[in-house]
Order: structure tokens, then sequence, then C-alpha cells
């Protein structure tokens, strides 16, 4: 049980940290070439295809990593699944309090300020996807030492 929730953690947000990415570098920076006669169509486009794909990456991170801090198997020390939940809430805030409501003003129009502001914004959730990426990664040692055990006794 407990490998598994930090296996579905390690996939989220390890799924999560490739799609901060690639919006940080790639597709935010690019909203300015869509043009403004397009762009409405194009932003709610893009919020509600990008909720299909991060909704259930980031709902998954949270749940795992609150069970974890409740079940905290040996290996994973009690500051480590504080940080976690810490980066979680960070993640969340920033995206609520922040980029949420940057494309709700980008969805009734394009404005260059709004636009300057979600990519440098996002740049605390870019960081704070990939210090939870190494942090989860961190976790999964203990697994891999325990797998490679296991693997090295097999006849």
């Amino acid at each position: 049980m407990l490998a598994l929730l930090i296996m579905l953690q390690l996939v989220s947000t390890l799924g999560m940290v490739g799609v901060i990415w690639f919006v940080q570098v790639v597709h935010y920076p690019l909203f300015d070439k869509v043009g403004s006669s397009g762009f409405r169509d194009y932003e709610q486009d893009h919020q509600r295809r990008t909720t299909l794909v991060v909704a259930p990456l980031m709902l998954t991170e949270a749940v795992t990593a609150v069970a974890l801090f409740w079940l905290r198997p040996e290996g994973i020390p009690t500051p480590t699944a504080v940080v976690g939940l810490g980066l979680i809430a960070i993640l969340w805030a920033s995206t609520f309090l922040w980029q949420v409501p940057a494309h709700g003003r980008l969805a009734k129009s394009f404005d260059s300020a709004t636009h300057r502001n979600l990519v440098r914004s996002n740049w605390l959730r870019t960081v704070a996807w990939s210090a939870r990426g190494v942090l989860v990664c961190w976790m999964c040692l203990p697994l891999l030492s325990v797998s490679t055990d296991a693997i090295a006794h097999l006849p």
C-alpha cells in the first residue's frame, strides 16, 4: 500500500514537473503570438484542455502527499513530508491566487501586462514543482534499495 502511494506520488509529481517546464518555457511565452482576434477562444480552449491534464495529476499529488504524511513509512522523515506538503500549499496557492485569475482576465481579451505577469509569476510554480520532483525522487530511494536487494536474491 505504501509503495503504491509513493509510486503515485512520484508519477503525479514528475508528470507535473514536465508539464510546468513545458508551460513555462514553451506554452506561456507563445501566448502573445496567437493574435488578438482569436485569443479569447484560444485561451478558453487552453483552460479547458489544460485542466483535463493537470487536475488529475494535481489531485493525485495532493492526496498522496497527505496520505504519506499520515502513513509515513520508514525512511521518510517527518520534516521531508512537511516540506512536501508545504510545497503543495505554495503550488495550490499560486495556482488559485495568481494563475487562475490571470487566465480569467486573458479569457476576456489578451492583455500584455497580464501575460507578462502570468509568465513571471509562474516561475514560482516551476521552481516549487522542480523542488518537489527532487524531494519525491529522494523519497523513492529507500524503495529502490529494497527492490534492488530483492532482485539480487532472486534465483
